[in-house]
């Protein structure tokens, strides 16, 4: 038993020492505190007596650390500290005389004061919710600290990807992702080519919050840099699959559906790179999907992809989307599936011409959203929507009279 409780000792104590010890003290202590510290305003306690203003301070800097946290976290907090504060009463067993010594010249002098007296070990329990309460001070301080990291590193991805809708001639493209965390690995680009193409592409990085959105940013930059070389698709994903798989841990893959859109003759080349083949639905209601290319980008380093293509005829739109949206579960585990996305585009399509890529995108969200009924998301939600419009026609000239003869 003895030797359990050792190992039990040892193993708990492994990586602590004494540096350690000290920094939480002389360092984390006094940072958590004016962390929370930044939130009372001090002006508005100066001229108050000094019994009254460090009472308004410890009221102020209470509710500075506990407004932080959520309302029904709170409210536990609450609940405790009453239980806290009940059961001190009761182990209050009235007033006594506190004696103590203070030395006098050459003698000690015994002086008795009252004092409150408690129970044996209110002490000990006193001094052990303190050091509870410090803990919790800590713990909130560094996870506000790392949560207003995250929401800086959000509007960062924010900015990186496509805002509203992109309009050409002919042409029509909206996104809109929802990360299931602060911080996602879901992605899409718009990017308008010279030539009068555009380039789309939507992908998944594998996991989510803060590594997947890193490796987010390491491929969109990628991509933008490559694109300038004006590569076919399937070379194109050849380099990208090569500098993920160089830079990635090993662990990591990037499933990705990138192409080429030509507005004037409504042809599109693509590649799926192990995406969730996107839904190019017709006018007459059919359903294609694309799922020629290869294998996700970091699985193999000397992978090759295939290049597929198709036309969209005026009013019809491909739905590009991440597995999120299709696993997105309603609180009784039922997943949206591609059943309900496709029910979402039937009722969605309109006819020929009148389909606006932001409104199928805000629809398809909102069929999720109302799927899941505020269940926590598992997954990053993502969709990018391409459709084709009707090029406009140039207005004729009136025919000029003709010239009579003399």
């Amino acid at each position: 038993m003895r030797s359990k409780a050792r190992d039990f000792f040892s193993t708990y104590t492994e990586d602590l020492n004494a540096e350690d010890l000290g920094k939480l003290f002389t360092r984390e202590t006094p940072e958590a505190y004016r962390f929370f510290a930044r939130g009372v305003n001090t002006a508005e306690l100066e001229g108050l007596p000094r019994h009254r203003r460090a009472l308004k301070y410890v009221q102020a800097f209470f509710l500075a650390f506990t407004m932080r946290l959520s309302p029904a976290r709170r409210a536990m907090y609450a609940v405790a500290l009453a239980m806290s504060v009940f059961g001190l009463l009761e182990l209050f067993q009235g007033i006594g005389i506190l004696s103590f010594r203070l030395p006098l010249l050459l003698f000690f002098v015994r002086f008795g004061v009252p004092a409150p007296v408690f129970a044996d070990g209110t002490l000990w329990l006193l001094s052990g919710f303190l050091l509870l309460n410090l803990l919790v001070l800590l713990e909130v301080a560094d996870r506000l600290s790392l949560k207003r990291d995250l929401e800086v590193a959000r509007e960062i991805q924010r900015a990186m990807l496509p805002e509203g809708t992109w309009n050409g001639p002919g042409v029509e493209a909206f996104g809109l992702t929802q990360p299931a965390n602060t911080v996602g690995g879901d992605f899409y680009d718009i990017l308008p080519r010279p030539d009068g193409t555009v380039l789309i592409a939507l992908g998944d990085v594998a996991g989510k919050a803060s590594p997947a959105a890193l490796l987010m940013a390491l491929l969109l930059a990628v991509l933008r840099t490559l694109v300038d070389d004006n590569l076919p698709l399937p070379e194109l994903t050849r380099r990208l699959n090569i500098q993920v798989g160089r830079q990635a841990p090993a662990s990591r893959f990037i499933t990705l559906f990138i192409a080429s859109f030509t507005p004037a003759t409504g042809e599109l080349r693509f590649v799926n790179a192990g995406q969730t083949p996107p839904l190019l639905r017709k006018r007459d209601g059919s359903i294609v999907r694309l799922s020629t290319g290869g294998v996700a980008l970091g699985m193999f380093e000397g992978a090759e992809y295939e290049q597929g293509h198709v036309y969209l005829e005026p009013g019809e739109s491909l739905v590009m989307y991440s597995d999120g949206i299709t696993e997105a579960e309603s609180p009784d585990g039922t997943p949206f599936d591609e059943e309900g996305l496709e029910r979402t585009l039937a009722l969605h399509a309109g006819t020929y011409g009148t389909v606006a890529a932001a409104d199928l995108g805000r629809a398809i969200f909102s069929a999720v959203e109302r799927h899941r009924r505020d269940q926590r998301l598992s997954d990053d939600l993502t969709v990018l929507i391409l459709s084709r419009q009707p090029l406009p026609v140039a207005p004729s000239l009136p025919a000029l009279p003709a010239l009579r003869g003399a």
